[in-house]
Order: C-alpha cells, then structure tokens, then sequence
C-alpha cells in the first residue's frame, strides 16, 4: 500500500496516536489491513487513495469514495499512518467511562458529537457547513442510484429538509442534523468492533 520505508514508528509515537485516537489496539492496524486487499501496511507508510479502493467493503459501497475522501486533507492525494488512524478513530466504540464525559476542547475522535460530525461532512459536499438540497440529492443518488425516480428522490430531499430545517434556510446546519438524529444509536451505527 502506497510508498513504503523500512522502519517502524517509535515506540513513542505510538503511544502518542494511542493517546490521540484512543485506540488501544493500535499496533495492530497494519495487521487488519493486510488482511484486507492493502498489501503490507506498516506504521510509517503513506497511503494512497487508489490503496483505499482496494478494500472490497468500500469498493461495493455506495459512498466509498465520500468515505474514503474523509481520510485524506483538503488537496492531499495521500495520507499517512497518524491521519488514517485519526480518521479511523471515528468509527472506535464509545466505551462505558467514555459516554458520560461532558463535551470538552479535546473531546474524544469517537464521541458521539465527533462520529455526528463525520457523518455531516460526508453530505456537505461543498464543505460550507450545511447540507443543500442538492447536496442531499447528489448523496441520494449515490446511495439508492437508478432504483429510484428523480422526482421521488427531490420529494425525499424536500421533506427531510423540511422537517431538519429550523431556521428556515433552507438547508440543514450539524445542529438540525445532530437534532435529527438525536435518538439514533449512532455509536452502535458507527463502530467497527475490531477497534476497541
């Protein structure tokens, strides 16, 4: 996977990202992914989008490009291990003693409120802080494609923004969409179990 170098992370900088990320079983991401179709994944390794594509559950899903353009910065065309990590460390399970944590400056990548966040970006195609109409149409048709007519799906984008919408903008902020979705169990909706 992407370009490769013949020595791992300090022992230190791994615990820094398992500081950052919270992922305890960090070492063993290159692990997980060399079971996957990313070929030889070490801590130190830059990773490219065409790397990401590869992984057969994001190649079938219908926002795997939405997903995969997540781990990568603005303008950037590769990442490295402590950005993949970071990025990764969304889908984390939020443990026991870290639901009660109130929202902090440093609140962690897997709360609820960061996991919201991530989702939201995901339909904010334009990156200006709320979701359009036609953002929301362009992420339906990546989701349901040609299963559904046009004017159903204007219907379905018409009503969501109707009923998320409170201040009457006409699009919706994370706020109305953190509202929205305030009784999805969006920590059992976003987790990957092999990150505890």
């Amino acid at each position: 996977m992407g370009s490769r170098a013949s020595t791992l992370l300090r022992e230190e900088e791994i615990e820094e990202i398992k500081k950052e990320t919270g992922c305890k079983l960090c070492q063993n991401a290159p692990l997980y992914l060399s079971q996957t179709s990313i070929t030889n994944p070490v801590f130190n390794s830059v990773f490219s989008r065409e790397d990401f594509q590869r992984i057969p559950e994001l190649a079938i899903n219908p926002l795997g490009d939405r997903i995969i353009n997540a781990f990568f910065p603005e303008g950037e065309d590769q990442v490295n291990f402590r950005g993949f990590m970071r990025t990764l460390a969304h889908f984390r399970p939020i443990e026991d003693n870290e639901k009660n944590k109130n929202a902090a400056p440093s609140e962690p990548l897997n709360s609820r409120t960061n996991k919201l966040l991530f989702a939201f970006r995901l339909y904010d195609l334009d990156r200006d802080d709320k979701i359009s109409r036609d953002e929301l149409l362009q992420v339906l048709r990546m989701m349901v494609g040609v299963n559904i007519s046009d004017e159903q799906l204007g219907s379905i984008a018409d009503r969501t923004i109707q009923e998320a919408d409170t201040n009457g903008d006409n699009s919706i902020s994370f706020n109305e969409f953190m509202k929205v979705l305030e009784k999805v169990d969006v920590e059992q909706k976003m987790s990957i179990r092999f990150l505890h």
